[in-house]
Order: C-alpha cells, then structure tokens, then sequence
C-alpha cells in the first residue's frame, strides 16, 4: 500500500489517498482536486508532483 498526503503541496489540506498503486492514488487524487480545490484538469506537473511525493506505508509489507 502507499499514500500521499495532500497537504504536501497544499498547505492546509488534511485529505489523505491511498492505495496499491501510485494510478490508483492519482485517480483519487484527480477527484479531489475538482472537488477539493476547483482543479478541473490535473496538469502534467501537478500529477509528477503528486507521483513524486506518493510514499509507502510505513510499517506495511511491500509484496
């Protein structure tokens, strides 16, 4: 499982996604974004930003 925290890029904002994998979590993160932050359309550097910042999670086993 991994996770990201949205908060990372937008101060302030406690949403966390998770997920088994980082497209799992950016299609979460996409909803979220138009619903959360008024983002219609995620651009490419947002979404490198959310991927780089998508974390395994701690204490969990990688199979």
């Amino acid at each position: 499982m991994k996770e990201f925290r949205c908060g990372d890029i937008v101060p302030g904002c406690t949403a966390k996604f998770r997920g088994a994998t980082e497209e799992d979590i950016l299609a979460q993160v996409a909803e979220h974004a138009r619903t959360g932050h008024g983002i219609h359309d995620v651009p490419a550097e947002l979404a490198e930003q959310v991927r780089s910042l998508i974390k395994p999670i701690a204490g969990e086993t990688v199979h």
